[in-house]
């Protein structure tokens, strides 16, 4: 099976077994190891290893104990996983939330998954095709024959006469503020909310035009949504060293990015 195959199959079942969890009456509790969304964590996370164990490719995971970089440096690829991104939606409920598996080679993302399922939402991209797809499914029992039957293709498209500038639902500082004042010296700005991992995708399928991140984030946020933005042109760039964001790094966090679709 291709691996991007098996990354969509791991990431709508994964997408399930959060919203059984979604579905049920639980309560945010304090104690970590015994709050549901921990579970939810979890059991996406058991569902995700399940399959992409079988590729014998190295897994990077938030919720695997890290393996020590002295050995991940050895690695030439690996995957990258967040099996419940946006914790903070999932707990407003307003299903902004996200599973992502990325495939990663020497550092730079080749292939992405983000499985968006309260709204039953598919993104991939292999990078090599120079393609990114999104798919509405019907339900999270699909085939996969039947999501490559409803697929329609993505692009970036740039504001007619505006900056579009997305903003997180949950973090908006000074370093972003600042940001989005120095483009608004220049041209209109409008603000584009979303949460976890989507703010890539609004970029990749044409929605926004600029993605900029002054605050923490770990490389399993992103992975998956540079992945898809790279298929399609789109740059995520490391501040302030204007390189591209890269992956298995000796340390996980991210430094501060910009996602642009312009040139």
């Amino acid at each position: 099976m291709k691996l991007i195959d098996l990354a969509i199959q791991a990431s709508i079942e994964a997408g399930k077994k959060i919203m059984d969890i979604y579905a049920s009456d639980f309560e945010v509790e304090t104690k970590a190891d015994e709050s549901p969304l921990t579970i939810a964590d979890k059991r996406a996370n058991d569902v995700i290893i399940s399959y992409l164990k079988q590729t014998n490719i190295p897994i990077i995971s938030e919720e695997n104990k890290q393996t020590d970089f002295s050995e991940r440096k050895q690695w030439d690829q690996c995957w990258i996983v967040d099996p419940l991104d946006g914790t903070k939606e999932f707990v407003k409920r307003n299903g902004e939330f996200t599973v992502n598996i990325a495939l990663v080679k020497n550092g730079t993302p080749i292939l992405g998954v983000i499985y968006v399922p309260d709204f039953k939402t598919l993104y991939f991209s292999e990078v090599e095709t120079k393609k990114a797809f999104k798919a509405k499914l019907k339900s999270h029992t699909v085939t996969l024959d039947k999501i490559y039957d409803t697929v329609s293709e993505i692009k970036p498209v740039k504001g007619q006469d505006k900056a579009r500038i997305v903003g997180s639902r949950s973090h908006l500082n000074e370093e972003t503020q600042k940001f989005i004042d120095t483009i608004s010296e220049n041209e209109e700005v409008e603000i584009v909310s979303k949460g976890s991992s989507l703010k890539f995708c609004l970029v990749a399928e044409g929605k926004a035009d600029l993605y900029p991140r002054y605050a923490p984030t770990m490389e399993w946020d992103t992975a998956a949504g540079h992945a898809i933005c790279l298929a399609v042109g789109v740059t995520v760039t490391a501040l302030p060293a204007n390189t591209p964001l890269q992956y298995n790094k000796d340390n996980l966090l991210n430094p501060w990015f910009l996602v642009s679709n312009r040139d």
